[in-house]
This record gives C-alpha cells, structure tokens and sequence, in this order.
C-alpha cells in the first residue's frame, strides 16, 4: 500500500519531518523577503564625508556603521550628546574607521539646528552626503520650541533648516541630500493653512503622514531649485524597520503586549542594517549620481502618487517654511548690508 518499505509509523513521521523543513525553509524565505534588498553597489566612500541625522540608534546608526565600513569619514548628528558619543564608539569598535564623530542636534530647535550648521560650515572638511534621516512618528501632541507642530517641525521643517544653511558647503562639494520619507505620504491629508492642527483634530498617525508628504513636495521642489548646481536630492522609504520609531505606537505601550507581538515583528518586520540599505545605495552608486527630485524604496527608483505630485503645493510649502525659518528676513538684510 505505501511506496516504502517503513513501518507506517515511521513513515508518518518521516513525512511529519519533510512538513516541518518545508515549513520552516518557507518562513525563512518569507523572512528574507521581508527583509528587502541588499545595496547592489560595492563601492568604497573612501575620502567621503557624510553627515547622518539621527545617528544614535537604528537606521542611521546603521548607516553610519555602513559608511564607516567602506571608508568614509561619518558624522552623526545626535539630539542626545552622550547616546551619539556612545554610537560613534560603537561605530569605530566594530569598522576600525577612527573617523566617526558625533555633535548635538536638536531638530526641535531652531537654535541647535543654527549651532550645528555653524559647527559644520566652520570645518575644514566637505560635506559630501547629507542624509536627513531623523524622525519621529505618533508623537503625544506637543510644539517645538519655535511652535510647531512636532511631527513637522522635526521630520520636515528642521531639515528644511539644516539643509539651508549648510547648502554652501554642499554646492561647494556638489553633494548628495538624501532625505528619509515614508510610504505613509500616500494616506496623508495635509492642509498647508492648518500645519499646527489649531482648526482640525489632532491625530498623531495624520501629523506624521502630512510630514512625511512634505518631505516629498520640498524634495521634488529643491531639485528643481538646484539644477545646474550638480547637487543632487532625493528621498526614500526605508521599509517597516524594527526600530526605536514605533515607540510611541500603542502596541509598544505594553511590555507584555509588545513581547506577544515579537515573532510578528521578527517575521514582517526589517532589522535596522536592513532599513538602510536603500540610502546606503543612494549615498554611493555611480548609477544614481545624477539622479535628482526621485523617490526610491528597496534600492530602486519607485513612481510617486498623485499626492506628491504638486506643484503648487511644493511652492506654497516653501514659501511658508522659508518664512518660519526667517531664511527671507536675513536674505533681506545681508543685501541691505
């Protein structure tokens, strides 16, 4: 009856056995999957120096330890000085790279932001890749110190900041602006005369995807406003990364709810040296070096929603934040001297 010579028993249970391996070899798969791909590109960043938001942890930390492993010299901008000293001593241990320095950056603050690019436009070195990866995500309703809304202030209008006054220097060495969005600008509903949610109610999933939109419409924008200069920006999605970011999430509220969800987060879930794969590609590929005002996800250039594309949108948007970050005011006052 059976096509073995087994005892039945034994022959149930062999099978049992190809279950599981199949079983087990399929969840792998899966895994691996989900994990995303690999940056394609082998090229060394020796001689490179690139500055990484958010350095203390996660995909930045990671980033950085991926940049330090193929040479460059790494900054990392950190809102807590003693966790980014801690990351760049990581960093060196495990690349050997002994040009990995962290300095305190405040995205909250216009001041810090004002300190920090005073710090890098003061030093000798170039500024070759800019990646503005910080973030925050469902953050409890609260104002930066200038008054904005935080999910904007940080994820967007800090950045915005930083990148202007550090762009001589990035012209100067005809850098790469990296910035860090999130498939979540798809579900926004952004309303550019209610940025502080003062008119509507405050949900901290809408506050974060409305940033993460005008990440994208000021990317698009600022490419337009540098062609010519050889600086290139773009923005990428980085996957549904295990990291620091859901900490706020409801699920992560719990430590025995947030243990019950760990196999799922182990299986769906990217590993940070995962999540920064894609910027790794887009801070060192020959092949996207021209490349400017695109979107990427898992190493690839990806086509934008219909959302992200608005021009109008874009203008007024930097008209605005141009006006909360006094760019115009002190543009008006260095002619007038």
């Amino acid at each position: 009856m059976f096509p073995s010579k087994l005892p039945l028993e034994d022959y149930i249970y062999s099978w049992y056995t190809i279950a599981f391996a199949l079983g087990v070899g399929l969840i792998l798969g899966f895994r691996n999957y989900m994990h995303g791909m690999p940056c394609p590109s082998d090229k060394d960043a020796k001689g490179k120096v690139i500055v990484i938001t958010g350095g203390t942890r996660g995909i930045g930390k990671e980033l950085g330890r991926e940049m330090a492993t193929r040479g460059a010299k790494v900054i990392l901008a950190c809102r807590d000085e003693e966790e980014g000293k801690q990351s760049a001593e990581d960093i060196f241990l495990s690349t050997k790279n002994k040009n990995v320095h962290s300095y305190k950056l405040d995205l909250s603050s216009f001041e810090s932001i004002r300190n920090f690019a005073s710090v890098m436009n003061h030093k000798k070195h170039s500024i070759d890749v800019l990646v503005n990866n910080a973030g925050i995500m469902c953050h409890p309703r609260e104002d930066t110190a200038e008054g904005h809304e935080m999910h904007f202030g940080v994820n967007y209008l800090g950045h915005f900041l930083l990148t202007e006054l550090l762009m001589d220097k990035l012209k100067a060495s005809k850098a790469r602006i990296i910035n860090a969005t999130a498939i979540a600008y798809q579900i926004a509903q952004p309303d550019l005369d209610d940025l502080k949610f003062e008119k509507r109610e405050y949900q901290p999933g809408d506050a974060y995807s409305q940033s993460k939109l005008c990440i994208l419409w000021w990317t698009r924008h600022l490419a337009k406003k540098l062609e010519g200069t050889g600086v290139t920006v773009n923005a990428y999605h980085p996957g549904v990364v295990n990291t620091d970011l859901y900490r706020n999430m409801p699920f992560r509220q719990s430590k025995f709810v947030s243990w019950s969800f760990t196999p799922i987060f182990w299986l769906l879930m990217k590993k940070a040296r995962d999540g920064a794969q894609t910027p790794l590609y887009m801070a060192v590929s020959d092949e996207e070096k021209e490349v400017s005002g695109k979107f990427y996800a898992e190493c690839r250039m990806k086509p934008v929603d219909p959302i992200a594309e608005d021009p109008e949108s874009e203008e007024k948007l930097w008209k605005l934040s141009r006006g909360f970050c006094g760019l115009d005011e002190e543009e008006e006052t260095a002619t007038s001297e």
